[in-house]
C-alpha cells in the first residue's frame, strides 16, 4: 500500500488575515497561548498548530541576530567550564517578563525537538518553568509523561503549582501528567519524611527519579524570590540564610552556597520533592533562570554537578564566567 502525503490546502485571504492577527498577538504583543485560545474560541493545541502554520506559510519569520557574545563560543565556554552538556542562551531584554518568555520559547523548542514516546519528564515549579507551558508549540503528539517532582502549594499562583504546569505541558505535547499528592512544605523534617514514605507519594517520587529529563528552576535569595512571596521565608529568615552563605536554591528543595554545597535554612528537610542527589541520576536536568539577580545562585547550582543543560540569558552567561574566574583567582566575586 502506498501512502501519499498531501500538503495542506492553500490559505485564502481570510485565513491569512487570521493567522497574521494571531501571530502578531503572540510574537509581538506577548499574549500567551491560553489567552489566545479564549480570544479565538479554540483549544491551546489548535493555537499551537496555527502558529506553526504561520511559520510554514512565511507569515512569521523568526530571526535572532547574534553578536560575538551570543555566539556558539560562549555556549562552548560554559560547557567546558562547568562540565555541562549544553547551554541554551537567549538575547537580553530589558523587560523581565519578555526575557523570561524568550528563554521559555527556546526551551519549549528544545523539548519539541527532543521529546519522544515513552520519555518521562520531571517537572519543577517557578515562573521560568511555568513560562515554558505558556510558549510550548508541539509539531506532533508524543506519548510522554510529565510528572511532578515537588509537592504543590496554593500560594504564589499557577507558577508555583507543578501539577498545573505538568498538566499544561502534557496537553500541549499530547502526553499525560502525573500528580504528586502532597503539599510542597511540611511543618517539620520528620513529617516530610513520613509523607514521602507514603505509598502513593513514594510511587510518584520514584517515577520522577526515573525521569529521562527534568525541568527545574533556580531560586535566589532576593526579597522578590518565590519563597518570600509565598510566605515560606520572612525577611528575618532570609537574612539569617544569607548570613551563613546561602546564595539560592535548586528547585525549591536544596539550599546552596556559592560552591554548590548544602546550606542550612529553616526549610531544610521540610520540602517534599526530589533532592540534588536525585537530580544527579537524571540524564538531562535543564535548569532555567532568566533573571540577572540569580547569577550567584546559578553558579552555586552549576557547582552541584546535577545540571546538564543551563538555560539563561547571554548577560548571565558572561557574568557567570567572570564570577567563576574571580573566585578561582581568589578575588571577591
Amino acid at each position: 500500500m502506498t501512502v501519499t502525503r498531501t500538503s495542506p490546502p492553500a490559505l485564502d485571504h481570510s485565513a491569512t488575515q487570521t493567522l497574521t492577527e494571531l501571530a502578531t498577538l503572540y510574537y509581538v504583543d506577548g499574549h500567551t497561548q491560553e489567552e489566545l485560545s479564549k480570544r479565538f474560541g479554540v483549544s491551546r493545541a489548535t493555537i499551537g498548530r496555527m502558529l506553526k502554520r504561520a511559520q510554514d506559510e512565511g507569515i512569521v519569520e523568526i530571526r535572532v541576530r547574534q553578536s560575538l557574545k551570543h555566539s556558539d563560543e560562549l555556549q562552548d565556554a560554559l560547557v567546558r567550564r562547568f562540565g555541562i552538556m549544553r547551554a541554551i542562551l537567549t538575547p537580553d531584554h530589558a523587560d523581565a517578563d519578555k526575557q523570561r518568555g524568550m528563554l521559555a520559547s527556546l526551551v519549549a523548542g528544545y523539548l519539541d525537538k527532543h521529546l519522544q514516546d515513552g520519555v518521562i519528564v520531571a517537572v519543577g515549579m517557578g515562573r521560568n518553568i511555568n513560562a515554558v507551558s505558556d510558549h510550548a508549540i508541539s509539531t506532533a503528539p508524543r506519548a510522554c509523561t510529565f510528572v511532578c517532582a515537588i509537592g504543590g502549594t496554593y500560594l504564589g499562583g499557577e507558577a508555583m503549582n507543578p501539577d498545573h504546569i505538568a498538566r499544561r505541558l502534557a496537553a500541549q505535547f499530547g502526553g499525560q501528567s502525573e500528580t504528586l499528592y502532597a503539599p510542597a512544605l511540611m511543618d517539620s523534617p520528620e513529617v516530610a519524611r513520613q509523607l514521602s514514605a507514603n505509598s502513593t507519594v513514594r510511587q510518584t517520587l520514584d517515577k520522577a527519579r526515573r525521569a529521562d529529563l527534568a525541568l527545574v528552576g533556580v531560586g535566589d535569595m532576593s526579597e522578590d524570590n518565590n519563597l518570600v512571596r509565598m510566605g515560606w521565608f520572612s525577611p528575618r529568615d532570609l537574612a539569617a540564610a544569607k548570613s551563613v552563605g546561602t546564595v539560592g536554591d535548586l528547585m525549591g528543595y536544596d539550599f546552596l552556597d556559592i560552591h554548590g554545597r548544602s546550606a542550612r535554612t529553616i526549610l531544610q528537610g521540610r520540602v517534599v520533592g526530589l533532592s540534588v542527589e536525585d537530580l544527579r541520576r537524571i540524564p538531562n536536568v535543564i535548569a532555567m533562570a532568566s533573571e540577572p539577580a540569580k547569577v550567584t545562585a546559578i553558579l552555586g547550582a552549576l557547582r552541584t554537578g546535577s545540571i546538564n543543560t543551563l538555560a539563561t540569558s547571554v548577560s548571565n552567561a558572561n557574568t557567570l564566567l567572570q564570577m567563576d574566574d574571580a573566585i578561582t583567582a581568589g578575588r571577591p566575586a
